[in-house]
């Protein structure tokens, strides 16, 4: 199946927003998702919708110190609409939308299996565990994956 995919605008971000902590289970992250990236980083950000309602996001930019590489920062897919492929859809979008870079990074929890999964479905590599990425004891998943 297609999906609808266009990139994200700043009024996307309250219906984004409002989903993120139930699509993750109720767990609260909806903080990690500013507004900055429907405002600053719209041509690498997207929102899939079908009959009218959110399907699926992904925010990423491409890298302001590495010019090679790009970051998705967080992605998300209607868990009623998952293992359709939009999941892949949105982050091939974004593959095509930061050529020429040639890494893709991202960062997920490693308590989060269904992450790395399907990152590593996607062609990620896993490239270490840091235990401290975000502060004393937040230990995160580093992905990357070559585009060359």
């Amino acid at each position: 199946m297609s999906w609808p995919i266009r990139n994200a605008e700043p009024t996307d971000y309250a219906r984004v927003h409002g989903v993120v902590d139930a699509w993750w289970g109720g767990r609260p992250m909806a903080a990690m998702l500013p507004k900055l990236f429907f405002v600053h980083f719209r041509d690498t950000s997207f929102v899939a919708d079908t009959d009218g309602e959110l399907a699926g996001f992904l925010c990423g930019f491409r890298s302001q110190t590495f010019d090679d590489e790009a970051y998705i920062h967080f992605a998300g897919v209607d868990p009623e609409r998952r293992s359709a492929g939009l999941g892949r859809e949105l982050y091939e979008r974004f593959f095509a939308a930061v050529a020429p870079r040639t890494v893709v990074r991202a960062v997920t929890s490693p308590v989060n299996e269904r992450s790395v999964a399907f990152h590593r479905a996607l062609g990620f590599e896993v490239e270490r565990v840091d235990e401290d990425y975000d502060g004393q004891g937040e230990s995160r998943v580093l992905l990357v994956r070559s585009l060359a």
